[in-house]
């Protein structure tokens, strides 16, 4: 065969003569490259889930204003509730308007020592402030003190509550109430 009747052949069988040359090509690059197949398919995983990570962050970015807004206020208002550890004054303040509020009468409220949390607890923006107080008055004035020290201004947790009488001669007389509680509050 010669150079013209191969050229004439290519001419007249061109789409043919392509079609075998690009499968030959693809054959080779198969047989060459299929060694890289599993890296290939673990970087396009890794790259999908990448991007369907930064999908979910733009969709769920969307919001992120009003979120931080909200976590921001719903803070300080949380904030607003705590006691001021170093202000003692303040501090009784809460309880002798207490006092006014149920009729009772406060003995001794006095708030405990307060210890700083130790330099290996984990960090913390609140403390408990422990208190103790002994109220005396009537069983519903009593309890109207305790419940409004549990539902107050400041988020307060009872530990403990021991109710006596003030004097065992009279039936449903007054009786004294001792309470120690912490509230929630600020160093």
């Amino acid at each position: 065969m010669s150079n013209e009747d191969l050229v004439n052949f290519l001419r007249k069988n061109a789409i043919s003569v392509g079609c075998v040359i690009v499968s030959i090509v693809i054959g080779f690059v198969l047989y060459y490259r299929v060694d890289l197949l599993p890296d290939a398919e673990r970087v396009l995983a890794d790259r999908t889930k990448q991007g369907e990570l930064l999908s979910a962050n733009i969709e769920d970015s969307a919001q992120l204003v009003e979120q931080h807004a909200a976590i921001v206020a719903a803070n300080n208002a949380i904030s607003d509730r705590m006691i001021r550890v170093g202000q003692l004054a303040e501090n009784l303040q809460y309880f002798y308007e207490l006092e006014n509020d149920t009729g009772t009468k406060l003995t001794d409220p006095h708030q405990s020592q307060w210890n700083a949390p130790a330099k290996t607890a984990p960090k913390t923006n609140y403390t408990e402030v422990g208190f103790t107080l002994t109220a005396s008055g009537d069983y519903v004035q009593l309890l109207d003190l305790l419940r409004k020290l549990e539902n107050g201004v400041h988020y307060c947790r009872v530990n403990t509550c021991s109710l006596r009488p003030v004097s065992t001669d009279v039936r449903g007389g007054a009786l004294e109430m001792k309470l120690t509680f912490e509230l929630m509050g600020i160093p």
